[in-house]
């Protein structure tokens, strides 16, 4: 028996975030990669997601005040 982590109601939605959309981003905040938060590829949030480092990752969660609040992680080795 095993406990998938992103079916649980309180982890939000995480998605990789595609090159173009990385540098849109990036330009956008005028920040570089290591500018961002991190967060570890061996985080059971994205772990099925088999990103590699430098990866941007899109964290979609549901906020009473604002809709959906967006937050973006750079992945990073640990």
């Amino acid at each position: 028996m095993t406990f998938e982590v992103n079916k649980h109601n309180l982890v939000p939605k995480h998605s990789k975030v595609s090159d173009s959309e990385k540098a849109k981003l990036l330009e956008k905040y005028g920040i570089a990669v290591k500018e961002l938060p991190k967060i570890h590829n061996s985080d059971p949030a994205i772990v099925k997601l088999n990103l590699k480092m430098g990866d941007v990752v899109k964290i979609e969660r549901e906020s009473k005040t604002a809709g959906t609040a967006v937050y973006y992680r750079v992945v990073i080795d640990g």
